[in-house]
């Protein structure tokens, strides 16, 4: 096992060490490999980068995101102004298309409600509102209403997994009730468990993910 202090270094190093996040203002402490993230940012998108930069490092069993964001003066903007700039991201994004995805703005926060096909099109909604200005946080209603029945999604998602080299599939278990999945078992670091989950993501008709995978190193 790694010890905290080691954990605690590493993702301190990498914070520094990726130019995209300024990390002056997060703090980082560390205990049984549970990396709790403190301080204040100026952008939610850093809140999230932090969080992603720390998933990184080896040894990391969980993360807790304490970050704050406070806008500065100059960033300040209306929640009419952000609701605007929120409603034309969405609509030029070209993976949502169509899609009848409406953004309600209050203090500077973001919630998202619609519908959509597939569960790409629920984080690509999310990820084009992540770095306007003025954004404190986005909370993500929007629900997944396929147009395809659910047929053989266990089988195509274990599939998934044996394509990528990186998965170990006789290590996950994978749970379909209706149009929903519980992954379960081990993998070996935070991006397996991530490309577990697109993998499921990415079958036809899944509406849901429950992503309980353990990272054990």
């Amino acid at each position: 096992m790694k010890a905290d202090a080691d954990i605690r270094r590493d993702v301190e190093t990498e914070l520094q060490w990726d130019p995209s996040l300024d990390e002056r203002g997060i703090g980082v402490s560390v205990t049984g490999g549970v990396v709790t993230l403190t301080g204040d940012v100026a952008r939610y998108a850093d809140r999230w980068m932090a969080e992603d930069i720390a998933k990184r490092v080896s040894g990391v069993r969980a993360i807790a995101n304490d970050v704050r964001v406070i806008v500065p003066r100059a960033g300040e903007r209306t929640d009419t102004e952000i609701a605007q700039a929120a409603a034309s991201a969405l609509g030029w994004h070209f993976e949502l298309g169509a899609c009848d995805i409406k953004p309600v703005v209050k203090q500077g926060w973001i919630t998202l409600s619609g519908e959509v096909k597939w569960g790409f099109q629920k984080s690509a909604a999310e990820n084009a509102i992540r770095y306007l200005t003025g954004v404190k946080g986005v909370t993500n209603n929007i629900t997944i209403k396929p147009s395809v029945k659910v047929v053989d999604v266990k089988q195509k998602i274990e599939d998934a997994f044996r394509r990528q080299a990186v998965l170990e599939a006789t290590d996950i278990e994978i749970d379909v009730r209706d149009s929903q999945v519980t992954l379960k078992g081990h993998v070996h670091s935070w991006r397996e468990r991530d490309d577990a989950s697109r993998a499921a993501w990415a079958a036809p008709g899944v509406s849901k993910v429950d992503n309980q995978l353990v990272v054990q190193y």
